[in-house]
């Protein structure tokens, strides 16, 4: 809920809506399974309320890939997103079997829809459902694990990469400043597992304080993710703004919309530089599909979102307020309990006969004209002198890391072997025989601070590991910055 000072006009009663000299062209896509179901009653309450939208229809999703668009969104559907720069999805299906691609992550991606928003504030009338919350979490978008960067490296062992930037988590970090601002937030929360991923989880720590000395008029705090998430679940009437990262985001995010009522009514904005896109939390849910049974309250808040987004503060306040007030005399889909239960287009009527009421229970929502927070500007990065200081090499060797060791060192590498670790724990030297080691193995290069081998050299080395039999599977640089090791040690080194 939008803690932000009262629009004037809102003081008005809702008058019959005249047509708008001018409507702002969207996006629609109503998706897949229950998608055209509750895309249909969300438009009866935009209508409703007179949101002064032009829609433009596209289609994305199950029917696109069947017909043979592998990601999901044809061309048509591009070219409608880029003229209206903003998408209101209804759930897409992901047809099963190998070779089709994520809707969402490829949407969120090529748009560069770095900034995924979700408000979570305590639903009236929801069994199980805390009082007293009122929190947002933002969650970097593009980064992290979620880059889909996966190999299976030997036959025991898999991979997947966590790349995170310095300008995806500044531009990530300002975001979450700039809504707390608009939205008059009184708090933000970082959280983060920098314990243990000191490089990745410890860039994003050490940008949030920088950016936070920036605004001391908003309390911040750090948790590590664990302690934070467990909290989240206990105490959310404690936190106010979360901003983390993507994997995290996605996780907490569904936490506090399940202590706030139900992951089935939360909406999300994922927001970009040219694009924005809105969407329900949850699923296509074909099972229950044509019943006309669905919930459509996740699309309907993110159609609210869509519209503070779009500078319609009064439109959206009226639509919020109205779907509080009809959940709040017990009117509601069957998802949230059998007693006053009603199907989705007579819960779409309900919503659009209270346009104008406001919920008895807790303050109103009142969303200012100006309440779309300004895209963050990053800095450039600084330069930093780099240096190279040697080369992780993996290898598929099955064995112990003695006989490893050995093979390796009657080559006289150079730079020489200094480590060998197994899934991060240092095996060689002063291993521990109780460690268990599969397959797949780092051995480490490094040479003297002082020294600064040629790639010609590593690659040099790498050439003579293959020759001798060893199956090279990856590589990694190992460079210094500043002087200063920019790679971990191994876990027990």
């Amino acid at each position: 809920m939008s803690r932000t000072t009262p629009d004037p006009a809102l003081n008005t009663a809702v008058a019959a809506s005249a047509e708008p000299a001018t409507r702002i062209p969207i996006a629609l896509a109503e998706g897949d399974g229950i998608g055209p179901e509750i895309t249909a009653a969300v438009r009866r309450i935009l209508e409703a309320a007179g949101a002064p939208l032009a829609y433009e229809p596209i289609v994305i999703g199950e029917r696109a890939y069947l017909a043979g668009c592998p990601h999901g969104v044809p061309d048509e559907a591009w070219s409608a997103i880029r003229r209206c720069r903003v998408l209101l999805k209804g759930p897409i299906t992901t047809p099963q079997g190998g070779g089709y691609k994520s809707v969402n992550v490829t949407l969120r991606k090529a748009l560069g829809l770095f900034a995924n928003v979700r408000p979570c504030a305590s639903l009236p009338g929801a069994s199980g459902a805390r009082a007293g919350i009122d929190l947002t979490v933002i969650r970097e978008n593009e980064e992290d694990l979620y880059a889909g960067i996966e190999h299976r490296q030997t036959p025991e062992t898999v991979q997947c990469l966590k790349l995170v930037t310095r300008a995806g988590c500044e531009r990530i970090i300002r975001y979450a400043f700039a809504y707390a601002r608009a939205h008059n937030r009184r708090k933000i929360t970082c959280m983060t597992k920098d314990n243990i991923m000191k490089m990745t989880d410890g860039l994003f720590h050490r940008i949030f304080d920088a950016v936070a000395a920036e605004h001391p008029e908003i309390a911040t705090e750090h948790q590590i993710i664990d302690i934070g998430a467990a909290r989240l679940a206990t105490r959310p009437q404690a936190y106010d703004v979360i901003v983390t990262m993507n994997l995290y985001g996605d996780i907490l995010s569904d936490i506090a919309a399940e202590v706030s009522g139900s992951v089935g009514t939360a909406g999300s904005a994922n927001i970009g530089a040219q694009a924005a896109m809105f969407e329900a939390v949850h699923g296509s849910a074909p099972d229950i599909a044509g019943k006309g049974i669905a919930n459509p309250s996740g699309l309907l808040m993110a159609a609210v979102q869509m519209l503070v987004h779009l500078g319609c503060a009064r439109e959206a306040s009226l639509i919020h307020n109205a779907w509080l007030r009809t959940l709040e005399e017990g009117i509601h889909t069957a998802d949230l309990g059998a007693s006053g239960a009603v199907g989705t287009q007579a819960f779409a009527d309900a919503v659009a006969k209270r346009l104008g009421e406001e919920p008895q229970s807790r303050p109103p929502v009142l969303y200012r004209a100006d309440a779309r927070p300004a895209l963050p500007e990053v800095a450039e990065p600084r330069p930093e002198p780099r240096t190279r200081a040697g080369i992780d090499v993996f290898l598929h060797f099955v064995g112990s890391p003695e006989m490893l060791a050995e093979r390796i060192r009657s080559l006289a590498p150079h730079p020489p072997l200094t480590m060998i670790t197994n899934r991060g724990v240092k095996v060689w030297p002063d291993g521990h025989p109780e460690t268990l080691c599969t397959d797949h193995w780092r051995c480490r290069f490094l040479a003297g601070e002082r020294e600064e081998p040629s790639f010609a050299e590593l690659h040099a080395l790498v050439g003579r590991l293959a020759e001798a039999g060893l199956e090279v599977i990856k590589t990694e640089g190992l460079y210094r910055f500043a002087g200063r090791a920019g790679f971990s040690a191994g876990q027990g080194a």
